[in-house]
């Protein structure tokens, strides 16, 4: 059983005996002994391990590991990973990491253990010829850059591409491999390889602008841009350090608005939150959530999850005109679909009630008024920084008019409710802003009971405080109403949570405003909200894209205040990377080139078994094979080259799954079009020929095989930022959608469900779209087989 051990440094003679006693060297047992907590931590693992007697010096290693990296949040799942490491069901660093980081998702909450062993490659064993031949595959791709870079080249971004397509394989072995394939290719060292570069210097890191010196924060000045490695959520205080001060607003009259927590307010605060983290995801029901709001996910509900605390979801629904309640869905879809289950769900609605009590108190204290003003009025006043004419009324005479507004008997655009900041501030987020509209809409959640309706500005910070919210995270656009968002809280007498803006996500050859994609969906460029080419989560979610690979992508660009624009293959690679692993392996052929073996009989059918998975997984299908069979029309050419691997007249090829093919007659149209190719197969196998292809046989004479559709997707615009186009539509990508009508497929694929995920072999990663029906399967590809992504930090947008 887990014990606790009194720390007496390195004059510990048990710990230090038992320590040694797993395998550790005598300077690291020293380290361990020396540091109480480590002490601690390592011993109880040892004991639930269960090899207090000594254990092989692997084994001991990886448990130094589990002692001195497990996430605090998951303490009650230690002793699970200590047994799988034990029974050599984990055996190396990799599989340590991917439980490690899997625990802290789980937290203390249970989990599954089929889950937990698939994503961690439990049992799974990569052999050194698997090793030595993804080596050479990563050698052949970066060959260009090695023979330019020679010794200087980065080996640990050659590494990784090893690592992202044999997650399991031995991190030592992997390396040894690499350095001898790339000495292989580059010869010995010479001294030329030796010599120092200059070094260009490097550009100064593009700064964000403040939007005004009205808006002055402590904290945003003393956070670092550059989170840690494995925890992007260091970077935020604790709930019950959120009393310092949290902004200062600069007012035009000279006098400085120092903003906190009084101590009195922040102990009730942490009463009533227990002292946890309380974060909110509050997305408008106004369009489809995108890949951004992935990312704000990952930040508002990762946080919560990551320190154990809570998250809301909550709908920000205070604009009846643009809200739907299939947008309310939706949202709710999709946030479960992403792995996160919400603390609560609100809406900001049910709070009318009390942000219009709190609106009443607001002009009592003389801090809000009713104006009269029409829009361009507004507009106009605020360009010249003068006053409503409106502005200084008496405070009855708001309080009737307000209530006048709030029963419907004043008429739209004739009234709102200001409130009263700082017309000449240098901040525009301070010039009286609008707290509430008449509208004569019902809304979607509470029907018709308000024809009033609250502004954003005046319901978020009110809601994050009524909701005690720790961390109001959002986006640099918001940075300037922080002001505002304080100035509020504090004329109310409020809690003040801790805002912090961070760099909304762009992705190349795309756009994310909901605007432009609400534009794209209704004036019919795109299928609908879910098509495959758009960022929105559902159209991901369509084309194959995993909640996993998406939250991996956001772990991977972190949370920073760098403005930056990202790849799309920087995305598709995390894809691609989960795929890799969980997708089973088939066959398809997309342009099909009918092949008669000519030394099988007619009426001949044999049943082969493929492999759906590549490394020592079990698990196969059954496929034909049969006189005649299909490939891939560019798996053949009637001129064959030194660097060809395919099929040519004369030239062999082996069948995936099958025999050796050799081409001995080849029939062409009048055209001089390929129809058909004649081969002979080679059944004893005594061949061995280079190339290997895939293919698709008839399942009986002359019965045609099983006939799909592929859709391919492209950039959905030409140019890597349409947001900086005037005519952005104009760049839109007309051919970023291709249809394959007439593709074939093994027999098996013809009882595929919508979502289930393949990798067609030598073709790419493909998903079975929702318009498949019982004649007919279609299937999205998800990514490409191949990487055309490098590793490399995302250049901030200047």
């Amino acid at each position: 059983m887990p014990v606790e051990v009194e720390s007496k440094g390195v004059r510990d003679p048990a710990a230090l005996a038992l320590f040694k006693g797993i395998g550790l060297d005598a300077k690291t047992a020293a380290n361990a002994v020396a540091n109480p907590k480590v002490t601690a931590n390592l011993t109880n693992v040892v004991h639930e391990a269960g090899v207090e007697n000594g254990c092989d010096k692997s084994v001991g290693n990886l448990l130094y590991t589990v002692a001195t990296k497990f996430p605090a949040n998951a303490l009650s799942h230690r002793a699970d990973l200590c047994r799988y490491i034990s029974r050599n069901q984990i055996k190396t660093i990799p599989q340590v990491e991917a439980a490690l980081g899997f625990f802290a998702l789980v937290g203390p909450d249970s989990y599954d253990a089929a889950d937990f062993e698939k994503k961690c490659g439990v049992g799974v064993e990569v052999s050194p010829a698997e090793i030595k031949a993804v080596v050479a595959d990563v050698i052949n791709v970066n060959k260009e850059l090695l023979l330019e870079q020679r010794y200087r080249v980065n080996v640990g971004i050659l590494l990784s591409q090893v690592r992202s397509k044999l997650p399991w394989a031995d991190g030592k072995l992997a390396m040894e491999e690499l350095q001898t394939q790339i000495k292989d290719l580059l010869g010995e060292k010479t001294a030329a390889d030796d010599e120092k570069l200059v070094k260009k210097k490097k550009d100064a890191k593009p700064r964000v602008e403040k939007p005004s010196s009205a808006v002055a924060t402590e904290v945003a000045a003393t956070a670092s841009d550059a989170p840690e490695e494995n925890d992007p959520y260091s970077i935020f205080p604790k709930p019950e350090d959120n009393i310092s001060v949290h902004t200062e607003v600069f007012m035009s009259d000279g006098s400085i608005m120092r903003l906190h927590n009084p101590r009195a307010r922040l102990e009730k605060h942490l009463k009533e939150t227990g002292g946890k983290f309380v974060t909110r995801f509050p997305p408008e029901p106004n369009g489809y959530l995108h890949i951004g709001h992935a990312k704000a996910m990952f930040v508002d509900f990762g946080l919560a999850k990551e320190t154990g605390g809570n998250c809301y979801l909550r709908f920000d629904d205070t604009n009846p005109e643009a809200e739907k309640q299939e947008y309310i869905d939706h949202i709710h879809e999709i946030v479960n679909w992403m792995g996160w289950k919400p603390f609560k769900v609100t809406y900001s609605s049910d709070y009318f009630t009390q942000l219009y009590e709190l609106a009443v108190e607001l002009i009592k204290r003389d801090r809000a008024y009713v104006d009269h003003q029409t829009g361009d009025e507004v507009k106009l006043y605020r360009s010249e920084k003068r006053e409503s004419p409106w502005r200084n009324r008496p405070i009855e005479e708001s309080l009737k008019l307000f209530d006048d507004m709030r029963r419907g008997l004043i008429d739209e655009g004739k009234a709102t409710l200001r409130m009263k900041q700082d017309m000449k501030n240098e901040n525009p987020n301070m010039y009286d802003l609008i707290a509430y509209r008449i509208k004569f809409t019902p809304h979607p959640h509470v029907g018709d009971k308000w024809c009033i309706y609250p502004s954003y500005d005046y319901t978020h910070c009110i809601v994050d405080a009524l909701e005690n919210v720790t961390h109001s995270l959002c986006t640099l656009e918001f940075e300037s109403r922080r002001a505002s968002y304080y100035w509020l809280l504090d004329s109310l007498d409020l809690y003040l949570p801790y805002v912090w803006e961070y760099a909304r996500l762009n992705i190349t050859n795309t756009v994310m405003s909901k605007r432009k994609l609400n534009c794209l969906v209704t004036d019919h460029h795109v299928d609908g909200w879910d098509d495959c080419r758009l960022p929105t989560l559902a159209g991901l979610r369509r084309r194959g894209f995993t909640p996993d690979a998406i939250n991996a992508f956001c772990r991977g660009i972190g949370i920073t205040r760098s403005d930056n624009l990202i790849q799309m293959e920087l995305l598709e690679h995390y894809v691609r990377d989960d795929m890799n692993r969980n997708a089973p392996r088939t066959m398809v052929v997309l342009n099909p080139l009918k092949v008669i073996i000519t030394n099988m009989k007619d009426d001949e059918i044999e049943e082969l078994e493929a492999k759906i998975w590549p490394d020592a997984r079990e698990g196969s299908y059954k496929v034909p094979f049969s006189k005649v069979c299909y490939i891939e029309s560019s798996d053949f050419r009637l001129e064959d080259s030194k660097d060809y691997y395919g099929l040519a007249p004369g030239k062999s090829v082996i069948l995936r799954w099958a025999y050796p093919v050799k081409c001995t007659n080849v029939v062409l149209g009048d055209d001089k079009t390929v129809l058909e190719i004649h081969v002979e197969y080679d059944r004893e196998k005594r061949t061995k020929p280079k190339g290997v292809i895939h293919w698709v046989s008839e399942p009986s004479p002359g019965v045609e095989p099983l006939k799909v559709e592929v859709r391919h997707f492209d950039k959905l615009f030409k140019a890597e930022n349409p947001n900086e186009l005037e005519d952005w539509l104009g760049d839109f990508n007309t051919n970023s959608k291709e249809v394959i009508s007439g593709a074939y497929a093994v027999p098996p694929l013809a009882n595929s469900k919508v979502g289930d995920k393949f990798q067609f072999e030598r073709l790419g990663y493909y998903c079975v779209d929702r318009d498949s029906t019982p004649e007919k399967v279609v299937f999205n590809r998800t990514v490409t087989l191949r990487d055309s992504y490098k590793p490399s930090k995302p250049a901030a947008k200047k």
